[in-house]
């Protein structure tokens, strides 16, 4: 299939397309696709955590427990961000960081992908490799993720609702989104004119 190459929306420049959501969401393969249409580099915020730690994320948790990997990962996105421009998928926990939500919305733009609990849990049975989910029954874990979560990923600049449809037809429409986004003008040099006068 030929990917349609998309400009790249003026308020979009010089920022970072950060896709959050929880694992399953389709962060990895929604974000290649919006990539490679904006021809922006996309980077996968496990992989770069599994390349900084020599060893796989399930590793770390076993091995060091979740707390130190959220140290690494909060870690490992705060460098990303101080790099090129690109589309970031970050892991299910990243953006419930306040440090890490800082630094995106500093650098970037926030896209929730939310996704219902039936779909999450037929897409992450056939994949292995998530720690979380290795620890009892993933339709329980899954559901108590999304409680915890949904209300902080609500603080993203924008959602968009994953469904079954093909992940080329949900990237269209997140591209959509953000072409025909107006951003507001900026409040905070409104609000230092007003404390100078």
């Amino acid at each position: 299939m030929n990917q349609e190459i998309v400009d790249l929306p003026d308020w979009l420049q010089g920022k970072f397309i950060v896709l959050v959501g929880l694992m399953g969401a389709g962060k990895t393969k929604l974000g290649r696709i919006i990539a490679s249409s904006f021809s922006l580099p996309f980077v996968d915020a496990d992989n770069e955590i599994e390349l900084a730690a020599g060893c796989s994320i399930q590793e770390i948790f076993d091995r060091f427990g979740e707390e130190y990997f959220r140290d690494g990962e909060r870690r490992v996105i705060q460098r990303i961000l101080s790099e090129q421009p690109a589309v970031l998928a970050t892991g299910g926990g990243a953006f419930m960081n306040e440090a890490t939500q800082a630094e995106i919305s500093k650098h970037g733009v926030a896209v929730w992908l939310r996704a219902d609990l039936d779909l999450l849990v037929r897409r992450t049975e056939r994949r292995s490799g998530r720690p979380l989910l290795n620890q009892g029954n993933s339709r329980e874990i899954l559901a108590g993720l999304i409680d915890e979560r949904y209300p902080v990923y609500a603080k993203a600049d924008f959602a968009v609702d994953v469904s079954d449809e093909p992940a080329p037809e949900t990237a269209k429409r997140i591209i959509l989104e953000l072409k025909n986004h107006q951003p507001a003008q900026e409040p905070q040099v409104q609000e230092q004119k007003e404390q100078n006068a």
